[in-house]
Order: C-alpha cells, then structure tokens, then sequence
C-alpha cells in the first residue's frame, strides 16, 4: 500500500493541511470521506492534536500549545489569578492555553505533605476557571474513581508517570473520552510509550498525548533524552514537562528540590526538537506553594519566556 501512495501522499498532504487549518475552527470535527490508505488522517490528526479540545482558542497557529498553571489548587484566588495572567500571555501571543491544575496530589513524599483542599472544592475551582476565560483544563488523576470524577469537571485527564502502565486506570480514563495526557515514567524508555498510547486507542479514544518529564539518573536527578522526542511523536502528539524534567527527588528531607534556573534551556531544546507542546507549572510566589515549591517558574517571568520561546518556535517552522 505504501508502496503505491506514499509518494503522492506525501506532496499533497501539506497543502491540504493549510486549507484545513484556515476552514476548521474551534472544535469542529472533520470526516474524511473516500477511498485509499488512510494516510493523510493519520498523518491530519497528528498535525492538529487540538482540533477535538472544546474551548481552545488559537488551536490553528503555528506555536506549540501550553499546559501551565499551579502544581496544585490551594484555593479559588490563587487559581483565578494564575489563570488571569497566564491566558492574557498566551492569548497575545496566540498559544493555544490550557490551565493546569492538580485536585489532589496523591504521589508524596510524606505523611504529612500537602494534599489538597478538597476533591470536589479544588475540581469546581478548575471547573471556574475553565468558565470564567474559556480556556480548558487539565488535572491528574490516580484512580479509576477518579476517571469518571474528575471528568465532569475538566476536558483533559492526565497519568502520573508513575501510575502510566496502570491499563485499568488508562482504560477507566479513555472511556470518559476526555483527551488523555500519559506522562512518560521516569523509568520507561521512549518506544515503550506505545503501549501506553495503544492502551488509550484500543478503548475507542484517538485523543491521546504524550508528556515528557525526565528520565531517572541516578537516584537524585533526572535527564531528557531529546532523541526520543521524535520517536514518541510516531505514536502521539507529544509534550515536554520543562518543570518536572528539572527536578531533583529523593532529597534527604523528603522535599524534591529542582532547578528552575534551567527552564528556559530545556524548553529551547524542546522547541528545536519538534515538540507539540509544553508543559510548565508556574506560581505567582512559588517559595509559598504547597507542593513543588522548588520546581515552579515565578509568574513574573512568564511573559518574557513565553515570548522568546514562540519566536524560536516561529523561527524554527520557517527554517525547518
């Protein structure tokens, strides 16, 4: 099959893709009707990640999309703020945005570690936030509980890295069809994301990505392996974690610390790489936080960043 249609498929698909791109707005769906391989809507679906996400704005530009936001929901006004500012950044320079925040955390180091205000308070405050700048929202999940609770609040449910080959929570979570969003383990190399990724995809759900946090070096540190970007974006649109790659775990005081100085460094080599998106926690006061204190981007940074980084991803689609 390949054989006969790879050549044609390959000169056309582009131009087809930016007609799509200016004629498909919002979250309208497509539905390719004709015979032949089916190469051109995988090769569609891989190239507009977003074109499902209710809410999205800006899902037809040329800049990677952004997960930002708190590491957890501590209460309404901090949610609200970080979200203000976020979506004003991304919205001016048309980044399709959608706000980050955990309901819970689940994943501590300690007894006595923050773990949240709430289920359902902290899942109506992201629930507000999407509302209130008509944005969508992410959110971790740690059960198959969870799935379905978490699902009527938010458009995107993410795995943990840690709980990512859990096929009854992957399961529990495509079946809500909800966009999915796998953190890669820390302990997992890049090809064997596929399973994870087929997991989501044999439940009927095509609304999947893949989130890049590190890989574990050593017992203290974490790396990226940039040569598994383009692996990982064979089987899903893929996302680079510029927070938690940077972390530092299995401190002695069992707090993680982190290294946020770096953040700009690694998105830079993300953007260069070919991601589909970034992933970054970010606190209007990060030394106060409940939880990745260490890690998050002080929000005053946030627009200097976001607008280094969309011009190298500019610079990067023209030249590459």
């Amino acid at each position: 099959m390949d054989k006969y249609h790879a050549e044609s498929t390959k000169r056309n698909r582009s131009p087809i893709l930016e007609i799509l791109k200016k004629e498909i707005k919002g979250s309208k769906k497509i539905l390719e009707i004709g015979s032949g391989t089916g190469q051109h809507a995988v090769y569609f679906t891989k190239k507009m990640p977003l074109a499902d996400l209710p809410k999205i704005a800006h899902s037809q530009s040329h800049q990677f999309f952004l997960m930002a936001g708190p590491c957890a929901i501590e209460g309404e006004e901090m949610a609200l703020r970080i979200a203000e500012k976020v979506n004003s950044v991304t919205d001016a320079l048309s980044i399709p945005y959608i706000f980050k925040g955990s309901f819970k955390k689940a994943n501590r180091s300690r007894l006595e570690s923050f773990t949240g205000i709430g289920d359902e308070k902290a899942l109506k405050i992201l629930e507000k936030v999407g509302n209130t700048f008509e944005v969508p929202t992410v959110t971790d999940i740690h059960s198959e509980e969870d799935a379905s609770m978490a699902a009527a609040y938010v458009d995107v449910l993410q795995i943990p890295a840690f709980l990512v080959r859990q096929t009854d929570l992957l399961v529990a979570a495509a079946k809500t069809k909800k966009f999915v969003n796998l953190k890669k383990g820390q302990f997992m190399s890049p090809e064997s994301m596929q399973f994870a990724v087929n997991k989501i995809k044999d439940s009927s759900n095509q609304n999947v990505w893949i989130t890049d946090r590190g890989t574990q070096f050593g017992y203290q540190d974490l790396i990226v392996d940039f040569r598994g970007i383009p692996t990982m974006k064979k089987f899903a649109p893929t996302v680079l974690d510029i927070t938690h790659s940077l972390q530092q775990p299995n401190q002695s005081e069992g707090v993680t610390g982190g290294r946020p100085e770096s953040i700009e460094t690694i998105a830079r080599a993300g953007i260069v790489t070919g991601v589909d998106g970034l992933f970054l926690e970010t606190h209007f006061d990060p030394s106060s936080a409940n939880s990745d204190a260490a890690n998050m981007l002080d929000l005053k940074y946030l627009e200097g960043l976001l607008t280094r980084l969309s011009n190298l991803r500019s610079f990067v689609k023209e030249k590459l």
